[in-house]
């Protein structure tokens, strides 16, 4: 998917912000929609079960629910379209087309760079992602090797440790309690697509680098430390981390 903003826009978000930058020594990344290009598959999916009831998977629905845990998010999406099946029925039926679509999901611009990059640098890396285990093995699938990269992975709708999901901050906590040194909060940098996600990053007390969709409002991203267009664009110096060597 293609990330298009202005240098201006990138630069109104975050110049003013330059100089607040925190140095951090823990990496903490979503992974749909940030890593992995999958948020227009979720969208076809979505869509392909609302269509037989003449409705419309819009836009505004998705960006409310980006972020959400899988209960919840099909909570959401049904109470949303008013949709005559149960949040249990649209679970049944919307995993089986995700796990028969998500394996042709795409990385992003720039994230297998970034992964490798810091695990090179022996800057611990984590996974947070609100998709359950078995979701995360089917989108990974044709990525397994980038995805050990990771030093451990915290999956949402799956974790008894995360008790809510975001925006609430419990997610990117957990992640940060299971690193060896459990850093504190301050240190840790996340990275994140959605509103959502930020607002759950900063809840935790970390910094956050928001790389959104272009369709998501000034005023939905204006809370993240640093807004990108793409993981190409970020510059690890500015956090402390290792630079890139090209």
């Amino acid at each position: 998917m293609s990330r298009l903003f202005s240098s201006s826009s990138v630069l109104g978000t975050a110049g003013s912000k330059m100089a607040a930058f925190g140095k951090v020594t823990h990496c903490i990344f979503d992974m749909d929609g940030l890593l992995l290009d999958t948020e227009v598959l979720y969208t076809q999916v979505t869509q392909s079960i609302a269509e037989p009831y003449g409705k419309t998977y819009t836009w505004e629905i998705k960006q409310s629910i980006m972020g959400l845990q899988r209960d919840e998010a099909a909570e959401a999406i049904v109470a949303a379209l008013e949709l005559p099946i149960t949040p249990a029925e649209y679970v049944e039926v919307s995993t089986d087309l995700i796990n028969r679509t998500m394996e042709q999901c795409q990385l992003m611009p720039g994230a297998e760079r970034l992964v490798r990059h810091l695990h090179q640098h022996n800057i611990p890396i984590a996974l947070a992602t609100s998709s359950g285990v078995d979701s995360v093995e089917v989108k990974t699938k044709n990525h397994r090797e980038l995805f050990e990269l990771f030093g451990h992975k915290v999956m949402g709708s799956s974790d008894p440790d995360v008790k809510e999901g975001k925006p609430a901050p419990d997610i990117f906590l957990v992640a940060a309690s299971r690193f060896a040194d459990s850093p504190p909060p301050d240190r840790c940098l996340v990275f994140e697509d959605a509103p959502n996600g930020v607002t759950a990053a900063i809840a935790a007390g970390m910094q956050t680098v928001m790389v959104p969709d272009p369709r998501v409002e000034e005023d939905q991203r204006k809370h993240a430390t640093l807004v990108l267009s793409s993981l190409e664009d970020f510059k690890p110096e500015q956090f402390g981390l290792p630079p890139f060597s090209t």
